[in-house]
């Protein structure tokens, strides 16, 4: 018996996201595989919201043709009503099936079946957990670049940086995946003439993370937005990571460097370092002003 036949580094392999919810999960799972083959080419496809077993057939003629083509495509599957992921079965294409590899393990476990239900994998189902979300995107995006000094005592997370460090991406993934709510403060000029914090946020120390990253991504990225300025010379980016780094360690700040992580790592990073602390023996329990 032969498998199917060896992708080239010249291959476009397609590849389809399938699920009866978002999508996000199918292929978060599925780029974590995928992004194992740095060589490679894929051609990606979501298709979410496949909520009946006629569109699961529409779906399957679509992914069937596909496997007509030069190369196999590969198919990642987070569909939870059990007829319509029957239905994505039916494909000729080879399945990844993420719900029916774990879920029957885990009602084994538990000694209780799961509900089954589409939606319920992005915490619409916890209506607490999802309106938690909500407030946390609205407070980062209140809280964007400095924008608004109110209500900053509410903050879980102050990311600290100078400009285009990646600080923006960081906040909003963190309140959409986490739930947390995240200031994000520029460090300007002015801000960094001395070691001291902002004045802003110098009473929340023990909340900043400073971020950093290369002198030569730091221009590249200022170069696309202000070409051949004093803002994206290399000169400034230096003399402003130099800076930024010594308010960071002054304050033994945690500082992650952004110019070869994911937002997913550089949120992974931040998470780990909160829970940390909580572990520490003696650390008080966060309280937070009500929201």
């Amino acid at each position: 018996m032969t498998g199917p036949p060896a992708v080239g580094p010249a291959d476009v392999v397609p590849v389809f996201f399938l699920s009866d919810s978002t999508g996000i999960s199918a292929e978060t799972m599925g780029n974590a595989l995928l992004i194992q083959f740095p060589d490679l080419h894929f051609d990606r496809t979501l298709v979410p919201f496949i909520a009946t077993v006629e569109q699961a057939r529409e779906v399957v003629a679509q992914v069937d043709e596909a496997m007509d083509g030069p190369v196999p495509p590969l198919v990642f599957l987070t569909a939870a009503v059990e007829e319509v992921r029957a239905e994505l079965l039916r494909t000729r294409a080879p399945v990844i099936d993420f719900f029916g590899l774990h879920m029957a393990r885990v009602e084994a476990q538990l000694g209780a079946p799961g509900l089954r239900e589409a939606r319920r994998l992005h915490g619409v189902g916890d209506v607490r957990r999802y309106n938690d979300r909500m407030a946390a995107i609205e407070f980062a995006i209140e809280h964007d670049d400095g924008l608004s000094p109110r209500g900053l005592d509410r903050a879980d997370v102050v990311l600290l940086a100078p400009s285009r460090c990646g600080k923006t991406p960081t906040a909003m993934y963190l309140a959409l995946q986490h739930g947390l709510f995240v200031a994000n403060y520029p460090l300007v000029e002015e801000d960094l003439v001395t070691t001291d914090l902002p004045r802003p946020v110098r009473e929340l120390a023990d909340r900043c993370f400073g971020l950093t990253t290369t002198v030569s991504r730091l221009s590249r990225v200022r170069q696309e937005r202000r070409p051949d300025s004093r803002y994206s010379s290399e000169e400034q980016c230096r003399a402003e990571l130099r800076r930024a780094t010594a308010m960071y360690d002054t304050h033994d700040l945690p500082t992650i460097d952004t110019s070869a992580a994911s937002v997913e790592e550089i949120a992974a990073m931040v998470v780990q370092t909160l829970a940390r602390r909580r572990r520490r023996p003696g650390a008080p329990t966060p309280s937070r002003p009500a929201r």
